[in-house]
C-alpha cells in the first residue's frame, strides 16, 4: 500500500544492508535523536569514505561536487526526515483505524474503502519513477553546476590572463538555466502527481458516498451513520495523498543520500578492530617487483628498490616517470597493483599508516595551506608543538625575514590555500612543517620540490643532516636535470 513512499528496489537494497550505518544508528537510537545528529553522522561517514579513498583518489574529483553533496545535498534530507517519516507513521495507523471504526459501523462501506485504498500508491509509484529520474537528472546538473563554479572561481586568475573569464561565465549561465529548467520538469511532475492522487481519492470517496447516499433514501441506512461513514472516509485517503506530496519534496535529498552511501560503499574498507602491525621507521624499505596501474596507464613497472636507514636519496625522471606515484606508495597513499612495499618487513598493505605515518615527514610538491594562523599551519602535524619549537622550524626553513614583515607575526591569519603568501613561501611553510616533525621522529623525509626546482639551487630544499635526526631518511622526487647531492 505504501509504493508510492518507498525508495527504489537498488535504493531498498542499499538501506538494508547498511543498517548498520549512520542512517540506521540515527533512526534506531530512540524518537529523541534530531535529524541534525543524523545529518551529522551521515557526513562523518561521507568524509570518512572520502579519506578512505585517499588523495589519489579525491585528485581525480570535483571538489565541488564533494562539497555540494556534503552541503546542501544531505540538508535537503531534512524533508525526508521531518515531512516524509512522520507522515508515512501516519499513512499506516490512520487508514487501518479509519478502516476498523467504518467496519464497525457499514461493512459494505468498509469493504469499498479496503478496495480502492491501494489505488493511491499505485497511481503513486508509476508517477514516482518519472519523478524519482526527472530528480537525479536536476541533482546531477545542480552537482555539475556546483563543481564547476568552484573550479573556476579556483582557476579565475588563469582565466582572466587567458581572456576567458566572460566564456566560462557564459557557461556557467547555460547550466544554471539547464538547471532551472530540470528543475521545472520535476515540479511538473510533483504536480501532476497530486492532482493524479486528488483525483482518485475524490473517485473513491464518491464510490462510498453514493450507494452511501441511495441506501440513506430508501431507509436502508441510519442517517447517524450514514455522516459517520461520509466525515470518515475522506480522512482514510488524506494521510495517503500527503505522504505523496512530502515523498516528492524529500526526493532531492534521497537522491543525495543514494549517491553518497554509493560513495561509501566504493570506498576500502577499514579494519573493523582490527590494529595492523607497527612499522619501525628506523628500518629498511623495500620496493620489491612493484607495479601500480591506473585505469588508462601504468605508472610503475616491476621497480626494485631498497633504501636503507640514514641514506639521501634523490628518484630523478621525466614528468609521468612515476615519482609522485612512487612516493604515493612509501605513504601508503596507493596501493601496489602488484609486488610489495616493505618496512623493515612489514607489508605497507598490513600495516599501520596512521602510526606509519607520523614518522613520516612529507613535502609535496604542491603545499596547501588552509584558512588559519601560519602558527597553526606550520604545526599542522603537530598540534601540541610549543612555541620554541615552531620558532626553531622557522629559522630552519628560512622563513624569519617572512614571518618579521606579517602584521602579526605566527598569529597573522592566511587565506584560503595561503592566499596572503607567495608561492615559494608557501613551499617553506611546508618545509617548516616537515623539520618541526623532525624533533625527533619522524624518521623518513619524503619531499617532492616545485616545478620551478634547478640544479642550480638544490640545498635550499635537500634536508641535510644538520637539519635532520642522525637516523633520519630522506627520499625526494624531481624532475630531470640535477641531483640534490
Amino acid at each position: 500500500m505504501l509504493a508510492a513512499g518507498a525508495p527504489g528496489p537498488g535504493r531498498a537494497r542499499r538501506f538494508r544492508g547498511r543498517r548498520r550505518g549512520p542512517l540506521a544508528r540515527g533512526l534506531g537510537a530512540g524518537r529523541g535523536v534530531r535529524t541534525g545528529a543524523v545529518k551529522a553522522a551521515l557526513r562523518a561517514d561521507l568524509l570518512g569514505a572520502v579519506a578512505r579513498h585517499g588523495p589519489g583518489w579525491v585528485a581525480g574529483q570535483r571538489a565541488g561536487q564533494l562539497a555540494t553533496l556534503a552541503g546542501r545535498g544531505l540538508d535537503a534530507l531534512d524533508a525526508y526526515f521531518t515531512g516524509y517519516l512522520p507522515q508515512l507513521v501516519l499513512s499506516v495507523t490512520v487508514p487501518v483505524a479509519v478502516l476498523g471504526r467504518v467496519f464497525l459501523a457499514d461493512w459494505s462501506s468498509a469493504v469499498i474503502i479496503a478496495l480502492t485504498l491501494p489505488l493511491i500508491p499505485i497511481f503513486g509509484a508509476l508517477l514516482g519513477w518519472q519523478a524519482q529520474a526527472a530528480t537525479e537528472r536536476q541533482w546531477r546538473r545542480l552537482s555539475l553546476l556546483g563543481g564547476h563554479f568552484l573550479d573556476m572561481v579556483a582557476g579565475l586568475p588563469t582565466l582572466r590572463a587567458f581572456g576567458r573569464a566572460r566564456a566560462q561565465t557564459d557557461a556557467v549561465r547555460r547550466m544554471a538555466d539547464g538547471h532551472r529548467i530540470a528543475t521545472m520538469k520535476t515540479l511538473r511532475i510533483a504536480f501532476l502527481s497530486a492532482l493524479v492522487l486528488e483525483l482518485v481519492a475524490t473517485l473513491s470517496v464518491a464510490l462510498v458516498a453514493v450507494p452511501v447516499g441511495i441506501r440513506l433514501l430508501g431507509g436502508g441506512l441510519a442517517l447517524q451513520t450514514a455522516l459517520l461513514v461520509l466525515l470518515l472516509t475522506p480522512e482514510a485517503y488524506l494521510p495517503l495523498r500527503a505522504a505523496g506530496s512530502r515523498f516528492h519534496a524529500s526526493m532531492e535529498g534521497l537522491t543525495a543520500l543514494d549517491e553518497a552511501l554509493t560513495l561509501s560503499d566504493s570506498a576500502p574498507r577499514a579494519s573493523m578492530g582490527q590494529v595492523g602491525t607497527r612499522p619501525d621507521g628506523r628500518a629498511e624499505i623495500r620496493f620489491e617487483s612493484v607495479t601500480v596501474a591506473y585505469g588508462r596507464t601504468t605508472a610503475l613497472r616491476d621497480v626494485t628498490l631498497t633504501i636503507r636507514p640514514g641514506e639521501r636519496i634523490a628518484i630523478i625522471g621525466p614528468s609521468g616517470a612515476g615519482k609522485s606515484t612512487l612516493l604515493n606508495l612509501l605513504l601508503g597513499f596507493v596501493r601496489p597493483t602488484g609486488g610489495r612495499v616493505t618496512v623493515g618487513g612489514v607489508d605497507l598493505t598490513d600495516a599501520d599508516l596512521d602510526d606509519w605515518r607520523r614518522q613520516v615527514a612529507w613535502v609535496p610538491q604542491r603545499a596547501h595551506l588552509f584558512a588559519a594562523s601560519l602558527a597553526d599551519n606550520i604545526r599542522l602535524g603537530t598540534p601540541d608543538a610549543a612555541p620554541a619549537a615552531i620558532a626553531t622550524a622557522v629559522h630552519v626553513a628560512a622563513l624569519d625575514e617572512v614571518v618579521a614583515a606579517l602584521p602579526d607575526g605566527l598569529d597573522t591569519p592566511l587565506g584560503e590555500r595561503g592566499h596572503g603568501l607567495s608561492s615559494g613561501q608557501r613551499q617553506r611553510v611546508a618545509l617548516a612543517r616537515a623539520f618541526l616533525r623532525d624533533t625527533p621522529p619522524p624518521r623518513r623525509w619524503c619531499c617532492r620540490p616545485p616545478a620551478n626546482w634547478s640544479p642550480a639551487a638544490p640545498r635550499s630544499w635537500w634536508p641535510t643532516g644538520r637539519h635532520c635526526s642522525p637516523t633520519s631518511t630522506a627520499s625526494c622526487g624531481s624532475r630531470t636535470g640535477g641531483s640534490p647531492s
